[in-house]
């Protein structure tokens, strides 16, 4: 039994006094309290901390526990953990390829019915489309499909995909799509008489496309009603409004979705 009168046992071990870790963040004012030099931290060096002082003076130091001061406290710096980056997404909502250099074309390809359809799926799925090297080609209407079909010359590398407008039962669409019978070959549409009316009134800043009559050309009468101007002006608008897959209906997402996957998928 240990008398009081003593105080503490000298054979005891000194319990040493923890000192704090500090992350060396680039800016990060330290000492080193052996040659006194003090600076801001700029980077790390095989191990060691590099130190940047009021003179634009660099010193390398190693990081060595207990080895700094800061605000006077002796410290241990380690290096800062890094965040976890976050995937950047594309316009189509897949996970972007970073550092993406330009592929050779596929001899697939994807037929839209024209520029203004074009346009708009590059917008969204252009950069789906540059990962995979599948060109997308604008048609002058549909008329003539199994023609150029024929002419294209389809195989199991060769695939063709096509974008249907106002692909509904009993149109004319239809009627054409219904004489195309090739394996290498899928035909997709949306409900929409045109690809303007494919993107969500709430993008463009209106409550509902307008109901034109049947003897008036679609686009025009848009502009006329919305007073947009020109068709040209009126298509700046719309395709300006768009930004993501957010922005377009669901039909011509699932449309152009499957045309993607046909064209770049191979077949079992």
């Amino acid at each position: 039994m240990r008398s009081h009168d003593y105080g503490r046992d000298v054979l005891s071990t000194p319990k040493r006094k923890k000192v704090r870790e500090v992350a060396a963040e680039p800016g990060l004012v330290v000492e080193d309290p052996a040659s006194g030099f003090c600076g801001a931290v700029v980077k790390f060096e095989h191990g060691n901390v590099v130190l940047e002082d009021r003179h634009g003076r660099h010193r390398l130091f190693p990081l060595t526990p207990a080895g700094f001061l800061v605000d006077g406290q002796p410290v241990t710096l380690v290096r800062p953990v890094a965040a976890p980056q976050k995937a950047r997404i594309s316009a189509s909502g897949s996970v972007k390829v970073e550092g993406l250099r330009a592929r050779t074309a596929k001899a697939s390809r994807i037929w839209v019915e024209g520029k203004h359809d074009a346009e708009l799926v590059e917008r969204v799925w252009g950069h789906d489309l540059r990962v995979e090297g599948i060109v997308v080609e604008p048609l002058d209407g549909v008329d003539d499909l199994p023609a150029r079909i024929a002419e294209f010359g389809t195989a199991a590398h060769r695939r063709l995909g096509v974008l249907v407008d106002h692909l509904v039962a009993g149109s004319k669409e239809q009627r054409i799509i219904d004489q195309v019978r090739d394996d290498n070959v899928l035909v997709t549409g949306h409900p929409y008489v045109d690809i303007w009316q494919a993107v969500k009134p709430a993008a463009v800043k209106i409550e509902a496309w307008p109901v034109v009559p049947r003897h008036i050309p679609w686009k025009e009468g848009v502009c006329a009603q919305l007073g947009w101007g020109e068709t040209w002006e009126g298509w700046q608008r719309v395709l300006g409004a768009v930004s993501s897959y957010r922005d377009v209906e669901s039909d011509l997402l699932g449309a152009v979705e499957r045309l993607i996957d046909f064209v770049t998928v191979p077949r079992d």
